[in-house]
């Protein structure tokens, strides 16, 4: 029987997380990267935006690949791609190299999203379990990200956090092409028959749909308030700096730290309490910073529950999803992923408009819609055999 060794998932959830946080070095940093090419910092934030985007097209037109190659041999591809986008952003001349260079970066940094559906194939037992933990290692990427990105900005430039993590994905690129057993199950038929095929995963199962909507809208609470909070905390009265903003990730380890418990949960089949749990918590995260607006302790408490909140809802999700058929996986997964991140380009994008508008009032007012969507939805999806 195909398995996994404890070394093995180590590795797939080191290259995970230094995959995704890519795309969220650019949160902490926009005010120094909009200094050094003489825009604002709102600006600035469409790297955010567009990091996101790319991520995206990346889930919908490479990792359904997945489903037809070897996935070893993608991830090396997207391992390469992204190597040349970090060598882009960080030489960029130009505010277009850096855009583009950005969007790149999202792209290529799907290489996650090919490790979870592998992981997915390989196990058959405590399959819920195996997934958070390379799920965790995701998430300690996008937490260490922000710090690292502020740290080193601080003392090198900012240049020089895409600089190293070339080099960084140069590590897990030679890791990744490993011993890792094959999955067997191959989808055939064309290119073009295989994006149709992922769609119709979407009409195949209203469970994805649900779950996608779900995932959709905790993302988009998490992406509002971590761009925003970059430009409150930016401004007067607090005026921190990039490293100092980017230690706030430290507070969301709670996040990645309590993953696996509900992989454990879905794996006992009662994923419809983990997920009400969970988009409730972000809600009441949410209303804390609402109601103690202005107290730098309201933040740090809105950050812990806010991160468990949101990724315990995602772990949950995933659980769920890749018990719906294990020969699409990598379809299923794009589905669900490319609705997660189009919520997070969606969610930072009007954020920043509403920030623009009515500033850090109205921002919250925006996220604590959504998690009143997202509570809603879970609950009518209760019907829908969860």
């Amino acid at each position: 029987m195909k398995t996994l060794t404890r070394t093995q998932i180590l590795i797939m959830a080191a290259t995970a997380g230094i995959s995704v946080a890519n795309v969220y070095y650019s949160q902490p940093i926009l005010n120094a990267i909009a200094q050094t090419f003489g825009i604002t910092i709102q600006k600035a934030g469409s790297i955010a935006v567009l990091s996101q985007v790319g991520y995206g097209i990346g889930l919908f037109f490479l990792t359904p690949i997945g489903d037809m190659i070897e996935r070893k041999k993608l991830i090396l591809y997207l391992q390469i791609g992204l190597i040349a986008s970090l060598i882009i952003v960080g030489f960029a001349p130009n505010q277009f190299m850096l855009f583009t260079g950005s969007l790149l970066i999202g792209v290529f940094s799907v290489v996650a999203q090919v490790i979870l559906p592998m992981a997915a194939s390989l196990v058959r037992e405590n399959r819920g379990k195996v997934v958070a933990q390379i799920f965790t290692g995701l998430l300690v990427g996008i937490l260490v990200a922000r710090v690292f990105s502020g740290f080193i900005t601080n003392l090198l430039g900012w240049q020089y956090v895409y600089i190293i993590s070339a080099a960084l994905v140069l590590g897990t690129t030679v890791l990744m092409q490993a011993d890792f057993p094959n999955t067997t199950e191959r989808f055939n038929g064309s290119y073009i028959r295989l994006l149709r095929s992922t769609i119709e995963q979407l009409v195949r199962f209203p469970l994805l749909r649900r779950t996608a909507f779900t995932g959709m809208l905790a993302f988009g609470t998490l992406s509002a308030f971590w761009v925003t909070l970059t430009f409150y905390l930016s401004d007067t009265p607090f005026q921190y700096s990039a490293s100092q903003i980017g230690l706030f990730g430290l507070l969301a380890a709670a996040g990645a730290l309590i993953a696996p418990v509900f992989g454990k949960l879905a794996d006992k089949g009662s994923p419809y309490h983990s997920l009400l749990f969970s988009t409730v918590l972000t809600l009441i995260s949410m209303i804390v910073l609402k109601v103690f607006a202005g107290f730098i302790i309201a933040i740090w408490v809105t950050v812990i529950l806010l991160d468990i909140g949101v990724q315990a809802t995602q772990v949950t999700n995933i659980a769920i999803i890749y018990s719906l058929d294990h020969t699409a996986n990598s379809r299923i997964n794009t589905v669900y992923m490319t609705s997660y991140f189009i919520g997070g380009a969606l969610g930072t994008f009007i954020a920043i408009q509403v920030y623009n508008y009515g500033g850090w009032a109205f921002s919250t007012t925006f996220m604590i819609l959504l998690s009143v969507i997202a509570i809603v939805n879970v609950t009518r999806a209760k019907t829908v055999a969860i």
